[in-house]
């Protein structure tokens, strides 16, 4: 019998995002390249495709958290924007949880797009580039945890 882990909608209290806000960005877009950057050295992304990605301002936003990332693609690695000025080329905003969805496979960008859980602003064809380039990536497959007994009430 197959119990695997669903992540279920949900919306973090608007207090979360009004502190996150008043707390300085950088560190999310620091953690985020470096997310994409080992990405690049697994060999996950397609180098090959990120030619196109040459020079563009990307943002990430999460309603729920108030977080931002602000980044680049620069001679071939994600590099974060401390200082942005003007709107990225392209942007995403979604919940906490729809970002969780999309990472695990439990839902794709144009389920959440359709549905209205995931906003895409900015260059149309880039975001179809980066969504392509996402779905294209074959996640290594992680150990499974070993299943252990339930305590009897």
């Amino acid at each position: 019998m197959d119990q695997s882990f669903t992540i279920p909608k949900f919306r973090l209290p608007g207090f979360v995002a009004a502190l996150g806000r008043k707390l300085p960005q950088w560190p999310h877009g620091l953690a985020l390249v470096a997310g994409l950057n080992a990405a690049l050295k697994m060999k996950l992304l397609p180098i090959d495709d990120l030619q196109a990605l040459e020079g563009k301002r990307f943002r990430v936003s999460v309603h729920d958290t108030g977080g931002v990332a602000d980044f680049s693609y620069r001679d071939g690695l994600f590099r974060p924007l401390f200082r942005v000025e003007g709107e990225p080329d392209l942007a995403f905003a979604a919940h906490l949880s729809a970002y969780l969805q999309l990472l695990s496979r439990q839902e794709d960008p144009d389920t959440l797009f359709f549905n209205r859980e995931l906003e895409i602003t900015g260059d149309t064809e880039l975001g179809l580039l980066v969504k392509n380039l996402l779905d294209a990536v074959e996640w290594p497959k992680l150990p499974s945890l070993p299943k252990l007994p339930l305590p009897h009430r």
